[in-house]
């Protein structure tokens, strides 16, 4: 087990590597910096490029691009995420502003998603064929082919301004936790659930319902077991096992879905701050928000595999084999 810790760890590390490597480049490629975004922005037209030089010097724009990334990757490797290029605040302060909003809806969404996939899946399988099975089948199929905009513009037209019973967009004050206004998570929570839900669910669905034709719950049934102890002690244990990454992947999903939700319905979450980053070229903060980003996914992933190994003797033997 502890070769096969340090063999995922030492892979996470070289996907962050290759993470970051990717956004400098991206960067990079574009077809302007910091200095001429902020210069156009102030001045409103074309900038001298002794203006250019100056305000590039002065971010340190200037230098040769290798020294730049090695410089972000050293002190990234201290724990300082840099200074923005806009606001010239530390980024960790500003991420830290608006990662607590993005959390809070990530946190009610993740435990919302898992009992529901669970269910619906474990209830659409166990019964196959039958009308629920098919309601199950048929929503899902539509939520999962319908784009996480799109959902959350026809959430907001019939909850919001057809029948009025929550707000259109998700506001708060500053100051004001997502925890003090529950009202205004509940839209956002809804589109991304309508995004996420509907794979895992259907994976658990065929899992569970080739688990119910297997020959020991056939022999488990003619020994008298009950539909609710054979349901819970020999068929969930099976079909949840298999659902594990998929439901990691749904989670690590999120990441982007709520990119997309926050920005429709205006919730002062990270993903403003980002898109504002990306648009005035800020690479500190985008370059840090994204490893960011891309550490959450592989920890979700490596905790998805540590929870098969714990729950299938098979994917024990299959991964570790002989390892301790």
């Amino acid at each position: 087990m502890t070769r096969y810790l340090l063999r995922r760890i030492g892979g996470g590390i070289g996907v962050l590597f290759v993470v970051a490597l990717v956004v400098f480049g991206l960067f990079e490629a574009l077809d302007s910096d910091a200095a001429a975004v902020a210069l156009s922005r102030d001045g409103g037209r074309d900038p001298s490029p002794e203006q250019l030089a100056a305000v590039r010097a002065e971010l340190g724009l200037d230098r040769p691009a290798p020294v730049r990334f090695l410089d972000w990757a050293g002190d990234f490797l201290r724990g300082d995420l840099g200074t923005s290029l806009v606001s010239g605040r530390p980024v960790g302060e500003v991420l830290l502003d608006r990662l607590g909003n993005s959390a809070v809806l990530a946190v009610v969404t993740t435990a919302l998603l898992v009992p529901i996939v669970l269910c619906l899946g474990l209830a659409a399988g166990a019964r196959a064929g039958s009308r629920l099975d098919r309601a199950v089948s048929a929503v899902t199929l539509v939520a999962e082919s319908l784009p996480s905009f799109v959902s959350g513009v026809i959430l907001v037209a019939t909850v919001a301004l057809t029948f009025r019973l929550l707000p259109a967009v998700s506001l708060l004050p500053t100051g004001v936790s997502a925890w003090q206004r529950p009202e205004v998570l509940v839209l956002p929570v809804l589109c991304l659930l309508l995004g996420a839900s509907p794979h895992p669910v259907r994976v658990i669905r065929a899992q569970t319902a080739d688990v119910m034709t297997s020959p020991y719950i056939e022999t488990a049934r003619l020994n008298g077991v009950g539909p609710s102890r054979l349901l819970a002690r020999h068929v969930a244990p099976n079909a949840v096992s298999a659902s594990i990454h998929p439901l990691a992947g749904s989670i690590v999903g999120l990441i982007g879905g709520i990119a997309v939700v926050e920005t429709l319905f205006a919730y002062p979450g990270l993903s403003q701050e980002l898109l504002r980053a990306i648009s005035a070229r800020d690479f500190p903060f985008v370059q840090s928000a994204a490893m960011l980003m891309a550490g959450v996914g592989l920890v979700v992933y490596l905790i998805a595999d540590l929870l098969t190994l714990a729950v299938s003797p098979r994917a024990r033997h299959v991964v570790l084999g002989g390892q301790s």
